[in-house]
């Protein structure tokens, strides 16, 4: 059972890869500033004192989504405090 649940994730893996690496450059570089963008504001967030809580989740949000996702951290901090 295992070894049937491993195949299957190893092949969905392969599928994402697959289908990452077929995507424009245009598009992956548009990404990727957008995520470097949303960890840059959220750097200088937190050296200005504006209260966001750091920890592994907000920061993979911020990462994933970029700026979008600095702004549900910023929400969903301001909701917690």
């Amino acid at each position: 059972m295992a070894s049937i649940i491993s195949w299957v994730l190893t092949a969905i893996a392969i599928v994402v890869i697959i289908k990452i690496l077929t995507m424009p450059l245009k598009l992956i570089m548009k990404l990727v500033i957008n995520s470097i963008v949303g960890i840059i504001l959220l750097v200088i967030c937190n050296f200005l004192g504006i209260g966001i809580i750091l920890n592994a989740w907000i920061i993979g949000l911020t990462v994933l989504f970029g700026v979008p996702g600095f702004f549900i951290a910023l929400i969903i901090t301001t909701f917690i405090l």
